[in-house]
C-alpha cells in the first residue's frame, strides 16, 4: 500500500485534536449539568417534603430519586457521545478547505519543480556546450540563440503554471481552447530534447505524416510532449533511438512516443499516470512520478488522452490523442 500522503495525515491529526478538545470542553459541560440536576433533585426529595399533605385541589406526582439519577445518567452517556460523533464531523469539515489548500499548494511546487527540471537541464547542456565554443573559438551564435529560446521557453512554462493555478482543473470548452500547429511545437520541442539526448548517447527520430492544428496551447502541447520525449529518453539503453510519430486517426491527432528500454516493471500500466507513482529504482535517473500525471491531466482538460499503448522487455510506447481543429 502506498504511503499516506502528508498533507491528509497532518489534517487529520488537527481535525483529530480539534474534535477531542471540542469534545472534552462540551463533555465537562453535559457533566456539571447532568451533576447540578442530581443535586437539585436530591435536595427536592428529602423525606420531609412527603409527609406534607396536599392541598385541597392540588396533586402531587412522587419519583424515586434513584430512577431519575439513572435516567439523568444515561442522557448524559448519550449526550457525550452524540457530542463526540457531531465534534469529529464538524472538525473535519472545518479543516477541510485547510486540507486542500495544502494539497493544492503542494502539488503546485512538485509540478512546478519537474515542469522545469527537464528545461533547466537542456539549458544546462547548451551552457556547457557554448562554453566549450567559446574556448574552442568556435562559431556560437546559434547555441546562444538556443539559449536565448530555452529562457523563453521557462517564463512561458512558469506563466502556464501560474495561469493553472488560479484556474478550476475542469474541461476547456472547444470555443476557448487555442488553436496549435502540430508538426511546429513538436519539431520545436524535439529540437530541444536533442541536446538532452545525445549527451545520453540517444538520437531522437521524428516522424510526423499529418498537417494538423490541435485544440491545446503551443505551451501546454510543448510541456506534455517534453514529459514524453524525455521519459523515454531516460528509459533507452545507451546507442538507442527514440521515435516520435505524429499521425491522424478518426478524427484525432495521435502521437507516439517510443523507447527500446526494458518496459514498465513494478507498477500496473494503469497506476503509471497517478501522481508519485513509478517503478523501481534501476540504477538510471529517477523521476517522481509526476511528469505523467501532468500529461494526463493536461490531455482530459482539452478533450484528449494518453495511455500506455504497447509495453514489453523490448520498449514501451505512449499514445497521446489531441482534438483537431
Amino acid at each position: 500500500m502506498p504511503p499516506m500522503d502528508p498533507d491528509v495525515l497532518s489534517v487529520r491529526r488537527a481535525a483529530r485534536r480539534t474534535a477531542w478538545q471540542v469534545a472534552a470542553v462540551s463533555t465537562g459541560l453535559v457533566v456539571g449539568i447532568v451533576g447540578l440536576a442530581a443535586l437539585f433533585i436530591l435536595d427536592q426529595s428529602r423525606p420531609s417534603e412527603l409527609l406534607e399533605r396536599p392541598v385541597p385541589g392540588e396533586s402531587k406526582i412522587y419519583i424515586g430519586s434513584t430512577e431519575v439519577l439513572s435516567a439523568l445518567v444515561v442522557l448524559g452517556v448519550l449526550a457525550v457521545i452524540v457530542i463526540g460523533f457531531a465534534s469529529w464531523g464538524i472538525s473535519q469539515r472545518a479543516v477541510e478547505p485547510i486540507g486542500r489548500a495544502l494539497r493544492m499548494q503542494r502539488a503546485f511546487v512538485a509540478d512546478a519543480s519537474h515542469e522545469l527540471r527537464t528545461p533547466l537541464a537542456v539549458l544546462d547542456t547548451r551552457v556547457q556546450l557554448l562554453e566549450r565554443r567559446l574556448a574552442r573559438g568556435e562559431p556560437y551564435q546559434d547555441t546562444l540563440t538556443a539559449v536565448r529560446g530555452d529562457t523563453r521557453t521557462m517564463i512561458e512554462i512558469v506563466t502556464d503554471l501560474l495561469l493553472a493555478a488560479e484556474a478550476e482543473a475542469t474541461t476547456i470548452s472547444a470555443a476557448k481552447q487555442p488553436e496549435t500547429d502540430l508538426r511546429q511545437t513538436l519539431a520545436s520541442a524535439v529540437d530541444d530534447l536533442r541536446v538532452l539526448a545525445e549527451s545520453r548517447g540517444v538520437r531522437i527520430e521524428c516522424r510526423v505524416a499529418v498537417e494538423a492544428r490541435v485544440r491545446i496551447s503551443d505551451v501546454r502541447l510543448r510541456r506534455a510532449l517534453v514529459v514524453l520525449v524525455d521519459n523515454a529518453i531516460c528509459h533507452a539503453p545507451e546507442g538507442s533511438a527514440v521515435h516520435v510519430d505524429a499521425g491522424a486517426e478518426r478524427g484525432v491527432a495521435v502521437i507516439r512516443v517510443t523507447d527500446a528500454g526494458s518496459g514498465i516493471t513494478g507498477v500496473h500500466v494503469e497506476r503509471v499516470f497517478e501522481r508519485f507513482a513509478h517503478g523501481p529504482d534501476t540504477g538510471r535517473r529517477r523521476g517522481f512520478g509526476i511528469g505523467l500525471s501532468l500529461v494526463r491531466d493536461l490531455a482530459r482538460r482539452h478533450g484528449g488522452r494518453v495511455a500506455v499503448e504497447s509495453t514489453s522487455d523490448a520498449g514501451t510506447t505512449m499514445r497521446l490523442e489531441l482534438p483537431v481543429c
